[in-house]
């Protein structure tokens, strides 16, 4: 399985119009998330990417980080059910137009933004990445989770 770029206006246009298919009562496959915490989920690593949440480097992202990017970067799918950062679990009831939209809007300036809009800043967990390893975790998370409720 490829990763789907987010920096491809094609490929971004797809994911943006799975996104537009998800409604407020669509149903997850697997998981806790609803789809309004789900998609308020998939900001925050679009957040860190951009620069816009910064998060410190912890002792098992220094010691296992690089482990999990390369097996997170293979082109096997992702299993559901994988652990997350403390600071991207959703527990609260969210808005979904409101989560949605600013989803949208967060894929697209890192898409329309490409490699220069990224945060040189290396990532809290897998460390230091390139331009393309932002953008294939951004576009594999997305569609792990898009896949999640059907979309």
């Amino acid at each position: 399985m490829t990763s789907p770029s987010l920096f491809d206006p094609g490929q971004r246009a797809k994911l943006l119009d799975r996104i537009a298919a998800l409604r407020p009562d669509s149903q997850r496959r697997w998981g806790r998330m609803d789809v309004a915490q789900m998609l308020a989920h998939c900001q925050a690593p679009l957040r860190v990417a951009l620069g816009d949440l910064k998060l410190k480097r912890g002792v098992m992202g220094i010691l296992f980080g690089k482990m999990a990017k390369k097996k997170l970067l293979d082109p096997k799918p992702w299993k559901p059910g994988m652990p997350t950062a403390p600071e991207f679990i959703v527990k609260d009831r969210r808005e979904f137009a409101r989560e949605r939209d600013t989803l949208v809007e967060l894929v697209r300036r890192f898409g329309d933004g490409g490699p220069a809009a990224l945060t040189a800043d290396p990532h809290p967990f897998f460390g230091p990445l390139t331009a393309q390893e932002w953008d294939a975790l951004q576009g594999r998370h997305l569609d792990h989770h898009l896949h999640q409720f059907g979309a």
